[in-house]
């Protein structure tokens, strides 16, 4: 997958690449949305999702993150998005999101969904809006 990146990265949905303790570290200690979010839920999260990988080419050290809980048929939430702060700012959110949805292109999908109280502009760039109807939508939990 090489969905409009930058020269030096690439994104794999490979499990084995996925750098578990990194990942809770960036989500559970600087993720407002995952604070303080066990590694055991974490790691479950990684092994019942399909997850992105943004890696540097050439140390192949991992430099952002992102998952979709779906069922491939009609249905996808995206999740957990985050990018290495060290990399900010060279468009790489933009282009892990751009990739995500041309790997689940295929499938054919009624909607993908996420949530976010701050990167409404990198989720708008690839074609994610507000809700239309929000009235319609409820929820059970948190908020």
């Amino acid at each position: 997958m090489n969905s409009a990146l930058p020269p030096g990265y690439e994104i794999s949905t490979a499990p084995e690449r996925l750098d578990h303790a990194l990942i809770h570290r960036w989500l559970s200690q600087d993720a407002y949305w995952a604070l303080g979010r066990p590694r055991e839920k974490q790691d479950l999260a990684i092994a019942e999702s399909l997850n992105f990988g943004l890696y540097d080419s050439a140390s192949g050290a991992q430099a952002g993150y992102g998952r979709v809980v779906t069922d491939r048929s009609t249905f996808a939430w995206l999740c957990d998005v985050y990018i290495d702060p060290t990399v900010r700012g060279k468009g790489l959110g933009t282009a892990l999101v751009s990739a995500v949805r041309e790997h689940l292109a295929p499938y054919g999908l009624r909607r993908i969904l996420l949530a976010t109280a701050d990167a409404h502009a990198v989720y708008a760039e690839v074609g994610f809006e507000p809700l239309g109807e929000p009235e319609k939508w409820m929820v059970f939990g948190e908020q």
